[in-house]
C-alpha cells in the first residue's frame, strides 16, 4: 500500500507514530527515517500503511498562531493600539501570500490578562527563515509596545494568610 498510495517520498520530512524525521529509504519491508535527533528508525511498511502520516515535506506554508497577554488594567484605547501595532508589523511581511493575509484580534478575557491573538502564514515553508521572521516580529512587538507604554501581563497569584494559633506567622523584620 505504501508503494501504491505514495504518502511520502525519500527526502520528505514526515511525522508518524511519534517519530519526526526525514525519509531515507522506502524498502519492500520497511521505511527508514532519519529522526531530527540524528538517530535512524525503521518502521515496518504494514504499520506505515495503517498509520496516520503527517507529511511536513508537502506543506505549502508554515502557520504561526501566537498570543500576547496584556494586563487587565490596560485601558481600552491601549488594547486597541496593541492590536494595531501587531497588524502593522505583520502587514505585508516577508513570506506573505496575499491569499492568506495575517490577522490580529483582541479575542479573550483570560483569567490573568487580556489576550491578543495573531496568526500569519509563511511561504515558502522554509523553517529557518520562518524562525528568523518570528524573531524579528517578536522583537518589533516588544520595541513598539515599550514605545507606547503597553506592558505584557505576568501571571498573577493571590495569597491569603489566615491566622492560625497553632502555627503563628513569623515575620523577620531585618
Amino acid at each position: 500500500m505504501v508503494f501504491l498510495d505514495k504518502p511520502y517520498r525519500v527526502g520528505q520530512r514526515i511525522v508518524v507514530k511519534g517519530h519526526d524525521g526525514v525519509v531515507e529509504e522506502i524498502g519492500l519491508r520497511s521505511t527508514k527515517l532519519r529522526l531530527l535527533t540524528g538517530h535512524q528508525t525503521s518502521i515496518p511498511n504494514d504499520e506505515m500503511a495503517r498509520a496516520d502520516i503527517e507529511n511536513i515535506g508537502r506543506r505549502p506554508h508554515i502557520r504561526r498562531l501566537g498570543n500576547i497577554a496584556i494586563p487587565f488594567d490596560t485601558p481600552p484605547e491601549k488594547a486597541e493600539k496593541a492590536v494595531k501595532i501587531v497588524e502593522q508589523i505583520l502587514d505585508n511581511h516577508e513570506g506573505m501570500n496575499p491569499e492568506l493575509p495575517p490577522r490580529a484580534y483582541f479575542n479573550e478575557f483570560n483569567r490573568d490578562s487580556l489576550n491578543i491573538i495573531f496568526i500569519y502564514w509563511y511561504h515558502p515553508p522554509n523553517y529557518w527563515d520562518f524562525l528568523a521572521l518570528n524573531q524579528r516580529v517578536n522583537t518589533q512587538i516588544m520595541q513598539e509596545f515599550e514605545k507606547e507604554g503597553i506592558k505584557f501581563a505576568l501571571p498573577e497569584t493571590t495569597t491569603h494568610v489566615a491566622r492560625d494559633v497553632q502555627h503563628p506567622l513569623e515575620v523577620d523584620e531585618k
